[in-house]
């Protein structure tokens, strides 16, 4: 066995002992029995324990320095940009980043997740920020211990920065920052000119639609998507995520809302956008560090183009009108596809991130980016965060917030200590829009597709272009393969414009220049 191989060996049992672990998530999150949390949150302490000692062990590192003289031996016969090589290289960088945190905080930041899960969903459920309060108090506590292993890493300039680099590699959290600066301006710009416009009627969002015929409508149109039977799963669950737990193994959730139907409509086209990037892998990279989305920021922006750019684009309302008329009948049942266009892409702003439009959500994160920031430096306590919330809703949003559960509650990351998660969603939202730009150039067809219900030369543009990679290559490298340009905000942007000019049926002003498809 070569040295390439050996190494291959080992992380495959360490896959395997993630792909146990999601398992176990997965369950707890859709299945578990609500007395099971404290066993599954032992359960999953022990896995994170057993993998992380496996991993930062120095067997590892003899691997890793054989594999990589393998490699350097082969000479000029050594593609830098071969599967071997790039595995080397990450396998690398997260082993070094590992052996700085001990095998026991890795188990206790895995338990406190899993009970901060079950905390955080009672404390949803009965709109009581104080109940959550000391869980999050933990999670924030084992959260600094663990910034603590890496402050002497010169890849980081703050303490933000190393947990940004777990779900955003590479990037700093000035760079966001910037982009969120500018990102801000723009659509606050963009809003207020909207809200000087004749507004568009609502009206078909909060017709009743029953959830049988709304699960009808989700499985034909994730089937479209690529969604299948023998390879996929979705479930119910209190907030929806999605999830590979091994090859051919693609796990969904949704929630649904007789009263709010888009709900379960595009979270479904959301998570199935993750779904795809996941079954999109190439089966070569599977069971290895390679075999995943490079980062939460391009995987966003896939869910996100599905949801929004897909879903909410006027092309793809000639398929779902009908549909949708004839499934929910009653006030639904002359609904066409201009009347559900504009519903869905009015702007107003709202309490709820995932029920948020495209033009107020990014300030739904930029909120949330600065506000955890302030957690994780201490700047701000954790009793002060429902009042700093309210505040910041009603100045960023003009919206009053009336309970924990529609505010602080909300989302589920911070249960699970996810710091530095929440920047993604809207990172990815300027990777779609670049995506966008480009997809279109390429498919100059694609919109008579999209209205056609054809929805797979989308699929495997974006499979060529980025699913099939996995890890391989950065963001920074396969976003500057696909559309020539590095991350920027303006052709987002730019996309919001042109769509809402066409919703409100008025001129919100020439795409500003800078960067792809702007």
């Amino acid at each position: 066995m070569s040295h390439i191989d050996a190494l291959r060996e080992r992380l495959y049992q360490l896959s395997d002992l993630d792909h146990a672990a999601s398992l176990a998530s997965w369950d707890q999150q859709t299945m578990m029995p609500a007395r099971g949390g404290a066993a599954r949150a032992e359960s999953l302490a022990t896995l994170a324990r057993i993998r992380h000692e496996m991993f930062v062990a120095g067997e590892t590192g003899r691997l890793l320095d054989a594999a990589a003289a393998q490699l350097d031996g082969a000479g000029d016969a050594a593609d830098p940009d071969s599967d071997d090589a790039r595995l080397v290289w990450l396998t690398r960088r997260d082993y070094d980043k590992a052996r700085r945190v001990p095998s026991a905080l890795a188990a206790e930041l895995a338990r406190a997740a899993s009970v901060g899960h079950e905390a955080w969903a009672a404390a949803r459920a009965a709109s009581d920020f104080r109940a959550f309060a000391p869980y999050l108090s933990h999670n924030l506590e084992l959260t600094r211990r663990y910034v603590e292993c890496h402050l002497d890493d010169p890849d980081f300039s703050c303490a933000y920065d190393v947990l940004l680099d777990d779900y955003e590699p590479r990037m700093p959290t000035a760079q966001v920052a910037a982009l969120f600066e500018e990102l801000r301006t723009d659509l606050v710009a963009l809003i207020a000119a909207v809200a000087a416009a004749p507004p568009v009627s609502e009206t078909p969002l909060h017709a009743r639609f029953a959830i049988d015929g709304q699960r009808r409508l989700v499985a034909e149109v994730v089937g479209m998507m690529g969604f299948t039977a023998d390879a996929w799963r979705m479930d119910d669950t209190v907030h929806p995520f999605a999830l590979r737990i091994g090859s051919g193994d693609v796990r969904i959730t949704n929630r649904w809302d007789e009263g709010y139907w888009p709900m379960g409509l595009y979270g479904s086209m959301h998570e199935c956008g993750h779904g795809l990037y996941e079954a999109g892998l190439a089966p070569s990279l599977m069971r290895t560090p390679l075999g995943s989305g490079e980062s939460l920021g391009m995987h966003e922006s896939q869910s996100r183009l599905w949801e929004n750019m897909v879903g909410r684009g006027r092309a793809f309302c000639t398929v779902l009108a009908p549909r949708i008329a004839a499934l929910a009948q009653g006030e639904l049942s002359d609904l066409d596809a201009d009347r559900l266009f504009t519903a869905v892409n009015r702007v107003k702003p709202d309490f709820i991130r995932v029920e948020a439009d495209e033009a107020t959500y990014g300030l739904h994160i930029v909120l949330r980016f600065e506000l955890e920031q302030a957690l994780v430096d201490g700047r701000l306590a954790v009793s002060e965060l429902p009042e700093a919330w309210n505040d910041r809703m009603r100045s960023d949003l003009g919206v009053q917030v009336t309970d924990d559960a529609h505010g602080v509650l909300q989302d589920v990351h911070w249960s699970g200590a996810s710091f530095g998660y929440f920047p993604t969603y809207a990172l990815g939202n300027l990777i779609a829009g670049q995506l966008w730009a480009r997809v279109r150039e390429d498919i100059p067809e694609l919109e008579a597709q999209l209205a056609d219900g054809d929805l797979a030369p989308l699929r495997e543009w974006l499979r060529d272009r980025i699913h099939r990679h996995g890890s391989k290559f950065t963001t920074a490298e396969l976003l500057q393969s696909a559309t020539g340009a590095p991350i920027a905000a303006a052709p987002y942007t730019a996309y919001l414009r042109e769509k809402l000019s066409r919703v409100y049926g008025v001129d919100l002003g020439p795409r500003r220049a800078g960067g792809n498809g702007a």
